[in-house]
């Protein structure tokens, strides 16, 4: 694959609408700033709190009742005391999501209005964003940025602006982990705020090679071989503090740099920090949630009876029968023993490290930094030998994943924890088992969601467009005993998924409870929103390292599109649709006559166990929304490997979101 120069291609009356979209970027980044000035941006973040002030982990007093594990069989009081503040939260925001939304022949705002201190009516939403790389936190962004309030545009005729402020739950996996990591790790910044980032900063400068490094970290990185100095020395610090490495910690050291506001990547961020943020106490956000996957020594194949992990503010932990319990996010360096922290243990902050949780989430991408020969050809043959060096060092190991320990699990249910009787809890990329939406977290009875946006830009054809894989995948998990009593629609095959156009469009799964013989366990309805293009071909290759501004840009927009169906272009009602959905599993429960506009919605979007297993051909879509006179002068380039870079229709877009 090659990389085209995409913006060198567009007419300059184009070109200087390109930085327009949700709202003109900042302006030039100056080359010098005082540290003071820097410092002063930066207390606008969230506050690092590492007790050694740096990357390593410290060990620090326990508190008077000391850490322990918790059954996961209910949800942590934390969670529990934030939620009632949250779905109180959610009540306003919902009202005029509905009232945008305009379900002619229901008044689904009165409905929520009427019913806003029974959350057993109120519907319960949780969006979630599948991994794939720089790929999928674009699209994810794009899709975010539409269900955003703050986004310009996003409220207007055509928009699903407020979704996001009235869900309860944000998860994120991978690429899509980077996304939701970004927004939390930035005091749940606006995508056009991590778009634009801010002068000095590095914030999703994606056209600097993550392996050479940020062209500027406000005053400490000057060039490629100090940023990889620095790496390395706050890798050191962790190893000298008595800690195994992994290339995770250099993988998440270097992602920080891209998706963290703060110098050197904030090295001393701790993801449990969020729990400290005022918006997120105050419970003004969804709460954040990561995935992970877990692989038992000696396993090189990732099955579906995977122990699937989740990371949120609070805790880290599976609800899955194999572990089936949580430890504090806070303190899961500590030494655990069946469950306790010994009388004579200690306790440890700092080892939920920001990067290297998302790190672990992404750990597939481990690959990016065994790959730097050729990565970037201004790259000094020195560096590029040393990062071998190191990084194949370790790869040899078999160390190519995210080494947690002490394991907080050591000798906890021991008859079906599978990584009891070690101290080393290996963790990986939690889109390896196939389930590539971070969807288990979200369909937990505990958590008795109603409704799953389920963001997918899974690379499982030929040209990196998704087929329903990693439902799929979530759906055949649920029927074994690794389920643990989740249920999950059922989803057909890949086939059916491209024959019938439900990877065009959004689709619903799960509109027929009737299908559940369980009535007492109705999973959420998921509503699937797989990438397309719309204006852009986004279908970039999982491992492309860099994006240029442009191409960012057009990617986000096209996800943006895909998320409202061009503003409401391809289909005017599909606002209604999504307020449907929503609403869906509430009427029920109420008994509540569905109303026609749903209805209609329902026939058009709900999957309704039609099949059509006709073998697939090449599968490389047209873009859906009609192209204007900038088609030809975009770049696209389709090979065996999909789209490698292109912008299409970008002007198209324009006209529906300006």
């Amino acid at each position: 694959m090659r990389s085209l120069p995409v913006a060198a291609s567009l007419p300059l009356s184009l070109l200087s609408l390109l930085p327009t979209v949700f709202g003109a970027p900042n302006e030039a980044i100056p080359d010098v700033r005082s540290r003071e000035v820097l410092a002063r941006d930066l207390l606008r973040r969230a506050t690092p709190n590492s007790p050694s002030g740096g990357y390593a982990p410290a060990t620090v007093d326990c508190p008077s009742q000391k850490p322990t594990i918790r059954d996961a069989a209910t949800l942590s009081p934390s969670e529990t005391a934030w939620l009632k503040k949250r779905r109180a939260n959610t009540i306003d925001p919902m009202m005029a999501f509905f009232k945008l939304a305009n379900i002619s022949d229901f008044d689904a705002v009165d409905y929520v209005q009427s019913n806003s201190n029974n959350f057993s009516v109120v519907p319960n939403v949780g969006i979630a964003v599948s991994g794939g790389g720089y790929r999928a936190l674009l699209n994810g962004a794009g899709f975010i940025a539409a269900a955003d309030a703050r986004t310009p545009g996003s409220t207007d005729s055509g928009g699903i602006g407020n979704l996001l402020q009235a869900s309860t739950y944000l998860a994120g996996l991978s690429g899509g982990g980077w996304l939701v990591g970004s927004i939390f790790a930035n005091n749940f910044s606006t995508i056009t705020g991590l778009r634009d980032g801010e002068s000095g900063s590095s914030l999703w400068q994606f056209s600097n090679n993550i392996i050479k490094g940020p062209a500027e970290s406000g005053i400490s990185i000057l060039n490629s071989a100090e940023y990889w100095y620095d790496i390395a020395d706050q890798v050191d610090a962790k190893r000298d503090a008595g800690y195994g490495v992994s290339i995770t910690d250099y993988w998440g050291r270097a992602l920080s740099y891209q998706l963290i506001n703060d110098l050197d990547g904030g090295p001393s961020y701790t993801f449990s920090s969020i729990a400290d943020a005022d918006n997120f106490a105050n419970a003004d956000t969804p709460m954040p949630i990561l995935v992970a996957d877990e692989r038992h020594p000696g396993e090189t194949i990732i099955s579906l009876n995977s122990t699937v992990y989740e990371f949120n503010p609070w805790e880290m932990g599976s609800f899955d029968p194999t572990v089936f319990g949580f430890a504090p996010t806070e303190y899961v360096g500590s030494n655990f023993s069946n469950g306790a922290v010994p009388d004579d243990g200690h306790c440890v902050r700092g080892f939920d490290q920001y990067g290297y949780v998302m790190g672990t989430s992404s750990s597939l991408f481990n690959q990016i930094l065994l790959q730097t020969e050729g990565a970037d050809s201004d790259l000094p043959d020195f560096i590029t030998d040393s990062i071998t060096s190191i990084l194949k060092g370790l790869s040899d190991d078999k160390n190519d994943i995210a080494e947690w320990r002490p394991n907080p699990f050591y000798k906890y249910h021991p008859d079906t924890n599978g990584n009891a009787n070690t101290e080393l809890l290996t963790l990986i990329d939690g889109g390896e088992d196939l389930q590539n939406i971070p969807l288990h977290p979200l369909i937990q009875p505990v958590r008795a969601v109603d409704v799953i946006f389920a963001v997918d830009s899974s690379a499982d054809t030929t040209h990196n467009f998704p087929n329903g894989t990693a439902l799929r995948a979530s759906y055949e998990r649920s029927q074994g005993d690794i389920g643990n009593g989740t249920k999950f629609p059922a989803v057909p095959d890949a086939e059916t998924f491209i024959n019938l156009g439900l990877n065009q469009k959004p689709t619903f799964f799960g509109c027929d409870t009737a299908n559940f013989t369980d009535a007492t366990t109705i999973p959420p309805l998921i509503v699937y929103v797989p990438l397309t293009p719309y204006t852009a071909y986004s279908n970039a290759s999982t491992f492309n390292p860099t994006y240029s501004d442009a191409e960012r840009n057009a990617f986000i927009e096209n996800g943006y599109n895909v998320a409202t169906m061009g503003n409401g272009t391809v289909d005017a009602q599909w606002p209604a649709c999504a307020a449907c959905a929503v609403l869906s599993r509430s009427l029920e429960r109420t008994g509540t006559t569905v109303p026609e506009t749903c209805k209609s919605c329902f026939d058009r979007y709900c999957w309704n166990g039609t099949t059509d297993s006709t073998s697939v051909g090449d599968y490389n879509p047209e873009p859906i929304l009609q192209l204007t006179a900038l088609e030809a002068d975009a770049v696209s380039v389709k090979g065996a490997g999909g789209l490698v870079w292109g912008v299409v229709g970008v002007a198209t877009l324009f006209t529906l979101v300006l």
